[in-house]
């Protein structure tokens, strides 16, 4: 099969984090583009849902309750609770 050069443009950044990635999985960016088409040929379609629908987690009310919690941790400045304090041994 003869092979052919294909030249796409991205964010540096973007590049190498999907680079770092593919490498733990021990790919290079080639092979995991190669995957990606193989893959969308396979299914007659992007392999994944594309949508402009978020993840709830990512709300910004999620975040910043995430954030908090995290300078929580960081000036330990944390409450320890058990189970039965937080009524989760009657689920």
């Amino acid at each position: 099969m003869a092979q052919k050069n294909v030249n796409i443009r991205m964010d540096e950044d973007l590049k190498k984090e999907a680079e770092a990635l593919f490498s733990e999985l021990g790919l290079n960016m080639s092979t995991a583009v190669n995957i990606f088409i193989r893959q969308a040929l396979r299914q007659g379609g992007i392999p994944f849902e594309v949508s402009t629908h978020t993840d709830p987690f990512y709300q910004p009310e999620n975040l910043k309750r995430l954030k908090e919690s995290i300078e929580q941790l960081k000036k330990h400045d944390t409450v320890t609770k058990t189970s039965s304090e937080l009524g989760l041994d009657d689920a």
